[in-house]
């Protein structure tokens, strides 16, 4: 498999999952500046949205979008856990959080990375986000991730928008829940894995 990423970008909820699921795949760095690989292709020839995450199968197919290629990583790899099974309310948990995550707070942070966006907009969009936030750590208040006890692609890709808290001057201090959280997950051998790859840490 081959995974088509950008540092830091949405894509590392699938990298996180793929190594948390212990897969052998390739990782393709694809800018999503110049939407170029490293060897000069241009990004658009293999995915015509231009953006990342994009999963290349074995046999060449490719899957889009985040929150279905976390999910088809969890059913490649069932004893980790890292997915509820399919046809079960705790399936549709995850997917409920999963939407959550990628409407309510991955779409929130998009407009603070348009240059173009004015700076008034942008505060009713962090507004929006600290809202998000403060129910998050209500929610967090007796679990250790999302599902209760056990790590899912749901915290995956959670840990990864929140990761952009710290650019956009985002303060998370008054949600000692979501804070600790991040820490939990930021820890996993998997993540730190991922994060390095992606020269994100050292």
């Amino acid at each position: 498999m081959k995974l088509y990423y950008s540092p830091g970008a949405c894509s590392l909820s699938p990298h996180i999952a793929l190594r948390e699921a212990g897969l052998a795949f390739e990782p393709v760095l694809a800018s999503t500046k110049s939407h170029k690989l490293q060897d000069g292709t241009d990004y658009y020839g293999i995915n015509p949205l231009g953006y990342v995450p994009m999963l290349e199968l074995d046999d060449g197919t490719r899957l889009r979008e985040g929150p279905a290629i976390v999910q088809y990583i969890a059913d490649q790899a069932p004893t980790k856990n890292l997915a509820p099974a399919n046809g079960t309310l705790s399936r549709y948990r995850l997917q409920e959080w999963l939407t959550f995550i990628g409407t309510e707070i991955h779409k929130t942070f998009s407009p603070l990375f348009n240059p173009n966006m004015p700076e008034d907009a942008k505060t009713v969009f962090k507004d929006k986000l600290k809202s998000r936030y403060e129910w998050l750590n209500g929610q967090l208040a007796d679990k250790q991730f999302l599902m209760g006890d056990h790590f899912t692609v749901a915290d995956g890709y959670l840990f990864t928008v929140t990761n952009w808290t710290k650019p956009m001057n985002i303060d998370l201090s008054g949600f000692p829940n979501v804070t600790a959280w991040h820490a939990r997950v930021a820890a996993r051998p998997a993540v730190q894995e991922a994060m390095k790859l992606e020269g994100l840490v050292k």
